[in-house]
């Protein structure tokens, strides 16, 4: 099984930003009053933070503002900076990397080391593996992990499954080569590549090419009409994946380096969907004040969600204390990865909010 136990690295900050302007669930205009209550009630997403996709604001200009912030307020040189993993699905061009954009804008040494993971929901798990493991090797003292999403884009105007789910956000994560940090960074990761048309965009990459039909818009069933350029979701199947294999992955994350339950302070869970969220906080055993929720002003901001759970919801706690945290995020893919770390003290600035 694919595990990972990472010594000598600290987290010594976390920063989030969203876009300023809000979507109110209640204004979608394809469902009823009593239809947009039940959906509410069950998913949990009141309001959402979305850019207008028209280039003024990207997923990099998020993750910029949190990067800016969090450096600012660790005191860091941006030339101390060694490492930078840009982790999105919605980059700013097909290529160039848009870590090698983000460098740039940061001020960073042209000796960073910079690249892209083009992953969604389960991208801070992985971005965190990813990163905290070069940086354990000692060479790179520094590094900032960005994740983030716009995929507000992807979800049809007409498609009651993704347009009253998705929001857009962007997180900076700090990290730093420590060999006085006494707990390790562990990991455990799964992958079910056999599900991947469940959450996918059809149209647009190099299997299926921007076509004269990519734009036609398409109805499936009632409150359900895109093209192939917007995003297909399964909610059963993603959910079923998720109910299934969340639970499983962080059990036996527990039971490989034998984590007790007890000693755990929050239990920080992807916001893809309140009722299955409570579904698997039920399932492990954790009480509710120890699984927090933001879904309901934010929505599903994909790999963003648990560092933005972090900022809005656990601010004074992880600025003010130590803290032991499980952690999973999971989704398109598809893809899932479950993580348990420890804070102490770490810098958490207020969340930034972009026009």
């Amino acid at each position: 099984m694919a595990f990972l136990d990472i010594k000598n690295v600290s987290i010594k900050g976390v920063a989030a930003a969203v876009p300023e302007r809000k979507e109110y669930n209640k204004d979608f205009p394809k469902l009823s009053e009593d239809q947009l209550d039940q959906y509410i009630k069950t998913v949990g997403v009141v309001e959402r933070r979305c850019a207008i996709h028209d280039g003024s604001l990207c997923t990099s200009d998020l993750c910029l503002s949190a990067a800016q912030k969090l450096i600012e307020k660790l005191r860091w040189s941006p030339e101390e900076v060694g490492l930078l993993v840009f982790v999105s699905h919605t980059q700013d061009y097909k290529l160039p990397s848009t870590a090698c954009i983000l460098q740039d804008k940061l001020g960073l040494s042209k000796d960073t080391m910079a690249f892209d993971v083009p992953l969604g929901c389960s991208g801070f798990v992985y971005g965190l593996g990813i990163a905290s493991s070069i940086v354990s090797q000692g060479f790179i003292k520094k590094a900032l992990l960005l994740v983030g999403n716009t995929q507000s884009v992807y979800a049809s105007p007409e498609d009651k499954s993704t347009a009253l789910l998705f929001g857009d956000a962007g997180s900076a994560i700090a990290l730093e080569y420590d060999q006085l940090q006494k707990e390790s960074i562990k990991l455990h990761y799964q992958t079910d590549g056999s599900g991947y048309e469940n959450l996918i965009v059809p149209d647009g990459g190099c299997r299926h090419p921007f076509n004269e039909h990519s734009t036609e818009m398409e109805e499936f069933e009632e409150g359900i009409r895109r093209s192939r350029l917007h995003e297909k979701m399964d909610g059963g199947a993603v959910f079923s994946f998720a109910f299934f294999n969340v639970p499983k992955s962080l059990n036996a994350l527990m039971t490989q380096y034998e984590i007790a339950p007890e000693t755990v302070d929050y239990l920080l869970l992807h916001q893809a969907n309140k009722f299955m969220c409570n579904g698997i906080r039920k399932k492990l055993k954790f009480r509710e004040d120890k699984v927090p929720f933001n879904i309901d002003r934010f929505g599903n901001t994909s790999g963003t969600s648990i560092p933005l759970l972090m900022v809005t919801e656990l601010q004074q706690q992880l600025q003010n204390q130590r803290l032991c945290f499980l952690a999973c995020g999971f989704g398109v893919g598809l893809s899932l990865g479950s993580a348990y770390f420890v804070t102490d003290h770490i810098i958490i600035p207020d969340l930034i909010e972009i026009k």
